[in-house]
């Protein structure tokens, strides 16, 4: 893999480096065909979640064009910098499986959060178990 092809979209995360650790180390155990889908993919990004109170959110994007019909971009929020880092990876992984299926199902899996959640664990960010929920229903 080759770490300058993702230098640009980890640049934005400069001033939180552990949540840049995490996006890169997630990033780099992807599927070289996932990693290659993202770095050709010119509407492919990753920002922070742009979010101020009493102003309301803002968020700058690609446009959809004639060659892709979706925008793809991975929004993260700054917690996930002190969130642990089970969860947080598994975070990552599962909003960058929605960027890779374009919000689709995959395989015979058509619930988008279902089929997120199984591609990321396909690649070995599974759902981490929350203690307080375990044995509800």
């Amino acid at each position: 893999m080759n770490a300058a092809r993702f230098t640009f979209l980890l640049k934005t995360f400069s001033e939180h480096p552990l949540l840049q650790a995490r996006i890169s180390f997630v990033l780099f155990r992807l599927p070289d065909v996932i990693q290659s889908d993202f770095s050709d993919d010119p509407s492919f990004q990753i920002t922070l979640e742009d979010y101020s109170p009493e102003q309301g959110w803002k968020l700058f994007m690609a446009c959809p064009s004639a060659t892709n019909t979706v925008s793809r971009c991975v929004v993260l929020r700054r917690k996930l910098e002190h969130a642990s880092e089970d969860f947080a990876l598994y975070v990552i992984a599962h909003e960058f499986a929605h960027a890779y299926l374009r919000n689709g199902g995959w395989g015979e899996i058509t619930d988008i959060e279902e089929a997120a959640d199984a591609l990321a664990a396909s690649w070995g960010f599974k759902r981490p178990l929350f203690p307080q929920f375990i044995g509800r229903t």
